[in-house]
């Protein structure tokens, strides 16, 4: 189905809200479109709505699979915009939202699909789930300007951090179960990254609910969405391997000329993978076995 703006698919899609989990698809460009769009119905989400320019292409046979919205997804605050009129047109829903170029893993998902984890965050009655964004980048950049190449993908197995998030009501505490994470390409070439965009963690699957707002640093108005475990006991991350990064650098002026490769002695090959994110740290399963 294919509508003409947002609001025609919250008025005319409504069947496409009634049960998820639902992955919203922001494509900013034309850059593997249709394979980020293709790893979300492999994973198992009930829906995918795909926000994008209405000339940017997707492979026919994906045509029928997916809900096409007409969004002008490099608005500002195009994400942030789109998230909270589906959270307000469908509270009780699981959303997972992403950009283009961007794949969602979760632990064990070869053998277990979205579905089956969200299930079980439910149970542990969490509304929630922190993301990684992990960088990938391809190994070679004369080969691959745009730094993108699904077989040539590389990531840093390490260089990441966590800091304790400021709590501007209590300057001597950090919010409690919040932390800020570090790493990848946006760590090793921050002289090129605006400081608010430095940070990788993300909260990308949520359950709607109303009065709920995502806020521009993807952190939401309840605070407790924004926690990485509940009080008790560790709970799921996932990881969202996102080439997103890499390809802003090798596409802005200020650094597509600054930047000849992003492989370093930290580099190594992605093998698309969960046990691989998960022997990193860079994926908890929590008390998922």
């Amino acid at each position: 189905m294919r509508y003409t703006s947002l609001d025609d698919f919250v008025a005319k899609g409504g069947a496409a809200l009634a049960k998820g989990p639902v992955a919203l698809v922001l494509a900013e460009d034309a850059v593997e479109v249709s394979s980020t769009v293709r790893h979300n119905l492999k994973a198992g989400f009930a829906q995918v709505l795909l926000l994008t320019d209405p000339e940017v292409p997707l492979e026919p046979d994906l045509e029928p699979k997916v809900h096409r919205i007409d969004y002008d997804a490099l608005a500002d605050q195009a994400m942030v915009t789109a998230v909270n009129r589906l959270i307000e047109a469908a509270p009780g829903l699981w959303f997972y939202c992403c950009y283009n170029a961007e794949y969602l893993f979760h632990p064990f998902c070869e053998t277990r699909n979205i579905r089956e984890m969200l299930a079980f965050h439910t149970e542990e009655r969490r509304d929630a789930v922190l993301s990684y964004v992990v960088d990938l980048y391809a190994d070679d950049l004369n080969t691959f300007p745009n730094a993108v190449s699904l077989e040539r993908a590389h990531l840093d197995r390490s260089g990441y951090y966590a800091l304790g998030r400021p709590d501007p009501a209590n300057q001597n505490h950090p919010k409690e179960r919040q932390l800020d994470f570090f790493g990848g390409l946006r760590w090793r070439f921050e002289e090129h990254v605006p400081l608010a965009r430095r940070k990788i963690d993300r909260i990308a699957l949520f359950r709607a609910k109303p009065g709920l707002a995502i806020r521009p640093d993807f952190t939401f108005t309840d605070e407790e969405y924004n926690t990485y475990s509940c009080p008790w006991h560790h709970n799921i991350t996932t990881a969202v391997a996102s080439f997103r990064t890499a390809k802003a650098l090798k596409t802005n002026a200020g650094s597509k000329f600054a930047i000849q490769t992003f492989r370093w002695h930290n580099s190594t090959p992605f093998a698309w993978h969960s046990q691989q994110l998960m022997d990193l740290g860079l994926m908890e399963p929590g008390q998922w076995f």
